[in-house]
């Protein structure tokens, strides 16, 4: 989805303009993680019935065990092997979940990455098909009106054959009609043979190609429901994945600090191994509220730079530095609410744009269908804003397109969020959210080589081009 690193214009300040947490912020937010042990983890609703990936595991449905029970256990050596071998089957239940799990998510979530490249591929056909189709169509009308013209010249000036007659006998509207009584006349003067030979070919065409573009509309049609059931399962499985995970950051460690106190030969007391997980559960808060608090305050710095921007535009009569401006090249504020509710959805220069380029492989997964999206170059952490007010239909690991995000907006245009770094999930699926909020943050996930936005309009359920987009609605990009 990225193209290749670029060379930025001057202002380095836009790129990396601080607007996200810094690597340390960054780490502790998301300490530890990697593209497959986050997979969707803003995604906690409840998975679809209906594709059948249940939330419930032998790791999920497990009964832990409680402090009392290690407790009971330290006094017995038989009781004391039994509990440790308990807690270890249960902590490699709980990995194998997660492993088994985001592994499905990562399969279905590329499966749902080609239905959609192989739905737009059938809407392209499909409207080509139907264009040549029209074209033949008018092409075949055009025909049979010039014999028509001059068989009407022919018939006026006396010089027509009498089955001329035939074809004058009443009023013919259609070219079809024309060209069928024509077909009927036995013998037509030879000035007009090669006419009629074209117009009837070109009727032949256009029937042809119109039933070649009604089955290659059922083809779109069809790829449409397939992108779509795609999409859902991928969602489902997302969710799956994130609730193991869940499971597994809620009980693991204090799995291992159990196990750790019931092999422990010294007389340290389980309380100090409960005050240990206390002491990294609130440690682990703390860094989650800190990372936030960064966000806000960075943002809240982006939007005064951004005031000040103005400011000197007005004080200079309407030029710009390039901050604001609508320079593809430049960089832009991001989150800012137009007047037609729509939002600039990163900071950043535009790195690549709509249309084809070469193939790009990263992290096991390649490009090569052509860039169907805007990709907005920022440092890693940046926030991403939602282009408008909407529900978040899909959030979670996606192939080629990384932690990937989708929402559909009031008017029923879809925007699509791709590339978002690992845990930088700040929104889930279902959610409702508001134009300009942030809901995730800038990484290098799936198909990228750098840490950038690649961002996505959907009308009808097919990629458009979102720069011409966004500036019919007062957004500068």
């Amino acid at each position: 989805m990225n193209s290749p690193h670029q060379t930025p214009p001057a202002r380095i300040d836009d790129v990396d303009c601080g607007c996200g947490p810094t690597p340390a912020e960054a780490r502790r937010l998301w300490p530890s993680v990697s593209r497959r042990s986050l997979v969707g983890a803003a995604a906690l609703g409840i998975v679809l019935s209906a594709t059948g990936l249940g939330l419930a595991s032998p790791a999920l449905a497990a009964k832990y065990p409680t402090w009392d029970d290690v407790e009971k256990a330290r006094r017995n050596q038989a009781s004391k092997n039994a509990e440790i071998d308990r807690i270890e089957t249960l902590i490699r239940s709980l990995t194998n979940d997660v492993d088994t799990k985001q592994a499905e998510a990562d399969r279905l979530g590329q499966e749902y990455v080609l239905a959609q490249e192989a739905y737009e591929d059938a809407v392209e056909r499909a409207d080509a098909v139907q264009a040549e189709a029209d074209a033949e169509t008018a092409r075949a009308a055009e025909a049979a009106a010039k014999l028509g013209a001059l068989a009407a010249e022919q018939y006026r000036t006396g010089r027509s054959d009498p089955t001329l007659e035939l074809f004058f006998s009443d009023t013919a509207a259609e070219a079809d009609e024309l060209l069928g009584r024509l077909g009927a006349i036995d013998k037509i003067a030879d000035a007009n043979r090669a006419r009629y030979a074209d117009a009837a070919g070109a009727r032949d065409n256009a029937r042809n190609l119109s039933n070649q573009a009604i089955v290659a509309r059922n083809e779109r049609d069809r790829r449409k429901g397939e992108a779509e059931q795609k999409m859902r399962t991928a969602q489902a499985a997302a969710q799956a994945a994130q609730a193991a995970l869940d499971a597994q950051t809620e009980h693991r460690l204090t799995l291992e600090a159990q196990l750790d106190a019931l092999r422990d030969t010294t007389a340290s007391t389980l309380a100090g191994y409960q005050a240990g997980v206390e002491a990294e559960r609130k440690r682990r808060e703390e860094a989650r509220r800190k990372a936030r608090e960064a966000a806000a305050r960075q943002a809240r710095e982006e939007e005064q730079r951004r005031r000040e921007e103005e400011r000197r535009r007005r004080a200079t009569g309407g030029k710009t530095s390039g901050a604001s401006g609508a320079s593809g090249n430049t960089g832009g504020s991001g989150g800012q609410v137009q007047s037609s509710g729509w939002v600039r959805p990163a900071h950043g220069w535009i790195s690549s744009g709509f249309g084809t380029r070469g193939t790009i492989c990263r992290n096991g997964y390649c490009t090569n269908r052509g860039h169907r999206g805007t990709d907005f170059a920022s440092s890693c952490g940046s926030p991403i804003y939602a282009a408008a007010a909407g529900t978040v239909i899909f959030a979670g690991y996606s192939g080629a397109w990384g932690n990937y995000i989708k929402v559909q907006h009031r008017d029923g245009t879809i925007t699509g969020y791709a590339h978002i770094i690992d845990g930088g999930y700040n929104v889930r699926y279902g959610q409702t959210v508001r134009a300009g909020q942030v809901i995730a943050f800038i990484g290098s996930t799936g198909a990228s080589t750098g840490c950038h936005l690649h961002f996505e309009v959907y009308l009808s359920g097919v990629r458009v081009d979102p720069v011409p987009f966004l500036r019919a609605r007062g957004i500068a990009v």
